[in-house]
């Protein structure tokens, strides 16, 4: 049995004894996996704090656009998964002390959202432990390798657009 530092072909990893479709197939699967693995590691340290990978995106967004703030649909545009339902993640934040909601003086329908001193000290306390996700990736590949696998990543998304 290899150890987590030993690669292991996704094939081995999904227990698939058919060859894939092809390599693009095999890389799409890959890259897949690839999110699913880094969203456990994520969400089991957010869990500590009782925050959704959606949640704890949506409190960096607003830590980002401080002092200003954005609206809601600002928010969902710059989500990672932006299919989440924003007002919704809005309000269990609210609920929660981390996010409060501004109405616009001149435009009552206007909703601004930002950051409370709560949220903040959230994602200060996250911060180191999210971070060592970002420090284990920069020890497994090269600046050279992040570059190219960036770029890579950049192609796909424009792609499939």
């Amino acid at each position: 049995m290899p150890n987590a530092a030993e690669p292991v072909s996704l094939r081995e990893e999904l227990k698939q004894k058919a060859p894939f479709r092809n390599s693009a197939h095999e890389a799409l699967l890959g890259v897949l996996k690839t999110a699913s693995v880094s969203n456990r590691a994520t969400a089991k340290i957010l869990a500590t704090k009782k925050l959704s990978l959606a949640q704890y995106n949506v409190l960096r967004i607003l830590r980002g656009a401080e002092p200003s703030g954005l609206a809601t649909l600002a928010i969902r545009d710059r989500m990672i998964d932006p299919a989440a339902a924003i007002t919704r993640l809005i309000d269990k934040l609210e609920a929660a002390g981390m996010v409060r909601r501004e109405r616009g003086a001149g435009d009552r329908r206007l909703v601004n959202c930002r950051v409370t001193e709560l949220g903040l000290a959230t994602l200060a306390a996250l911060d180191p432990p999210v971070n060592g996700i970002d420090l284990k990736i920069g020890r497994l590949l090269s600046e050279e390798e992040l570059g190219h696998l960036n770029a890579l990543l950049e192609r796909l998304r424009a792609g499939l657009r």
